[in-house]
């Protein structure tokens, strides 16, 4: 028995030995995790639920510029930038119901007052008893975000700048409509009537669908529009929906960026984004594919849209001004057009009549084209025989002012002296 006991007494000896030796590696072991996780190149804490500091590292005490035993007992958002404790306390409440990890970015305020960017990464810790904590990885990310700055300004001068050469484009198409004094012209009441729709919406930026047969000048009622509104003096920008294909009217009106198709070399900016701050005039509204209403109709009533190959929405401020020469009531019975669009743009409708509806302006009209095209081509007309006004007057214009300026531009040229005779048989 005593034998025994003196074995086991030996073992006991041993177990202590071993126990002790593991003890002093775990001390020295405690010690390194210590001076590493003081010395992390990154803070550590520990907040209670209720955002109070419990545990931090001297890394962490040193970002707040304070003292680490001064951190403990002190609620966390006492760090943070007023303007961003709205942001935390959302982030801190969906870290508590979800219990998932969660990362949130704030500005964070050091104990002399300046303040730092901030990258919060937390994960809740819950024990059996007591309530749960969660642990903070915060990250200084101030040099981080100075450099994202630098390349998002970098990004907007680039995009500024393609957003002036465009808006230069139209400036010059304006400027040469303005020299060759491009108006509407005409006394008649039906056009004193489209003159009065224009006052009247002109400084609002209600949307405003123009309607008439093709060559009526349905252009040149938006351009009216855009001249008197609270957005003359920024651009005017306009797209014939029917002059481009199907595959690029997307393009050219909401933007593409690099590589979105196979022959997009280049990030291209649409005329939505073009035109903000201004007036966009869709041209034959009418001829838009049904899929793109509908990314038109968010635009009309949100301002929003994507660019190709890209899922970043853009904001825009556009007045939009929409012509067809189709009857849209009739394309929406027929399916062809969406009703929601229809009721979106139909707000303020202005008719141009037909110049069949106008005979009192087709002397002036003449009178302005032959003016006009003469000087163009180098020639002097100053007659206009009445026979050649009567013909005029009493040809129903099918093609309407169009019309009128090709059959005048080939009596002109077709003019030998000084009277103007036309090279046209018109027959009603």
């Amino acid at each position: 028995m005593i034998q025994e006991l003196r074995v086991h007494q030996i073992e006991l000896e041993m177990q202590n030995v071993e126990l002790r030796r593991i003890q002093a590696e775990m001390d020295v072991f405690q010690e390194r995790y210590f001076d590493l996780y003081d010395l992390a190149p990154v803070g550590y804490c520990t907040l209670s639920e209720k955002g109070l500091i419990l545990e931090a590292n001297l890394t962490a005490a040193t970002m707040l510029n304070v003292g680490r035993e001064a951190l403990f007992g002190q609620p966390i958002t006492r760090f943070i930038v007023k303007e961003d404790q709205d942001t935390y306390y959302r982030y801190r409440k969906q870290l508590f119901e979800t219990g998932e990890p969660q990362m949130c970015e704030l500005h964070m305020e050091k104990q002399d007052g300046t303040s730092f960017w901030a990258r919060l990464d937390s994960t809740v810790v819950k024990y059996s008893e007591g309530e749960a904590q969660c642990r903070v990885v915060i990250i200084d990310i101030t040099e981080h975000k100075h450099v994202e700055e630098v390349e998002n300004a970098i990004v907007k001068i680039k995009s500024d700048k393609e957003l002036l050469e465009l808006e230069k484009g139209y400036l010059q198409d304006e400027i040469k409509l303005l020299y060759n004094h491009e108006d509407i012209i005409g006394k008649s009441d039906g056009l004193k009537y489209v003159l009065y729709k224009v006052e009247q919406i002109a400084a609002t930026d209600t949307t405003v669908l123009v309607l008439g047969e093709t060559g009526t000048g349905k252009e040149l009622v938006a351009r009216a529009i855009h001249s008197n509104s609270l957005r003359k003096k920024r651009t005017l920008v306009k797209v014939n929906c029917a002059a481009l294909p199907p595959t690029l009217i997307e393009s050219e009106l909401f933007g593409h960026e690099k590589g979105s198709f196979t022959s997009s070399q280049s990030r291209f900016l649409g005329r939505f984004e073009v035109a903000n701050g201004g007036t966009l005039f869709l041209d034959e509204i009418g001829e838009l594919p049904m899929d793109l209403q509908a990314k038109l109709l968010r635009v009309v009533e949100d301002g929003e849209f994507e660019r190709l190959g890209s899922t970043d929405t853009i904001k825009v401020d556009t007045r939009l001004v929409v012509a067809t020469n189709r009857n849209l009531e009739e394309e929406v019975r027929n399916g062809r057009f969406r009703e929601d669009l229809w009721y979106r743009i139909n707000i303020f409708p202005i008719t141009m009549p037909p110049l069949r509806d106008r005979l009192d302006d087709i002397p002036l009209l003449v009178d302005f084209y032959v003016k006009k095209i003469s000087k163009r081509l180098g020639k002097t007309i100053e007659i206009i025989p009445k026979s050649v006004m009567s013909t005029l007057q009493n040809y129903h214009w099918p093609g309407n002012v169009r019309e009128l300026q090709n059959v005048l531009e080939r009596g002109v040229l077709n003019s030998p002296g000084p009277t103007l005779h036309l090279a046209d048989e018109l027959r009603r």
